[in-house]
């Protein structure tokens, strides 16, 4: 933990799929990151990041090196990779290379430790697109392999499903397509909106498990707006699926905000 020091996370994605706003829920903050360089100068303001990140795609620019930090909890330091679609290839072999990179790096703190794969139900007619199925079947993370014997250090991939909350308003829809009068169709939308939930899941772990590399977990993500939003599941997920005990105990004590998981892991170990 010493050498460590820092837990390293890669949040994919694609634009607007709410991966700040976690990021603010996990580090107890309502600031935005600060944005450093590999050497720990401090770079773009957050606002003129955003602005590169919304036209990279067009400009073909958009550093992934630089690490986004919150003065809430230095302890995470998260890499934000510009979302690709399929056939940009530039996008796509620059994040890749950065994958392989970190997770073969010499130096302990400079390793990826997990990358979180945001989807957002926003789009949930197109959860797992063709840009999806190439990050997962192109990229090795050191899924199911011995890595004893090379330099590359696995790490596991988690699915977020972000903005989960989208699916209320089909499923309220879908009520009152059915006839169900529009009180009752308010009561009742909570509940088909846990259904909808369910069905993308099951498709999108069903499209996900069929790849080379599938991801090592999945977790659905609401409310994530508000400052009281629960995020404890993708707390949990993340520690049990972290394949190296040191990590898992710098991990579970940078997250400081989930005190049943400290308390679970130290009675486990």
């Amino acid at each position: 933990m010493k050498n460590i020091e820092r837990f390293r996370i890669l949040v994919m994605g694609r634009a607007n799929a709410g991966k700040t706003t976690v990021l603010q829920r996990v580090c107890n903050s309502t600031e935005k990151p600060e944005i450093f360089d590999g050497k720990g100068n401090k770079v773009w303001s957050y606002r003129v990041q955003i602005h590169i990140d919304a036209e990279c795609s067009q400009r073909g620019y958009h550093n992934i090196e630089n690490e986004l930090m919150f003065q809430s909890n230095p302890g995470f330091v998260f890499h934000d990779s510009c979302g690709f679609e399929a056939g940009a290839t530039k996008q796509f072999d620059q994040m890749k290379n950065f994958v392989v990179d970190h997770a073969a790096a010499k130096s302990v703190k400079e390793r990826i430790h997990a990358i979180w794969f945001c989807i957002p139900m926003t789009d949930y007619h197109r959860t797992v697109t063709a840009a999806e199925q190439k990050f997962f079947n192109e990229c090795d993370t050191g899924h199911g392999k011995d890595t004893s014997t090379t330099d590359m250090i696995a790490f596991p991939v988690i699915v977020l499903l972000t903005k989960v909350d989208a699916l209320y308003l089909p499923a309220l829809r879908g009520l009152l397509d059915q006839g169900v009068a529009i009180a009752e169709a308010k009561e009742r939308a909570a509940e088909v909106q846990g259904e909808l939930l369910e069905r993308w899941l099951d498709h999108i772990k069903h499209e996900l498990g069929k790849c080379h590399f599938p991801p090592k977990g999945y977790v659905p993500l609401q409310k994530m707006h508000q400052e009281s939003a629960d995020y404890s599941a993708l707390m949990q997920c993340t520690a049990d699926v972290l394949n190296e005990e040191g990590l898992q105990r710098l991990f579970i004590s940078t997250q400081q905000s989930n005190i049943v998981l400290c308390v679970q892991y130290a009675v486990q170990k």
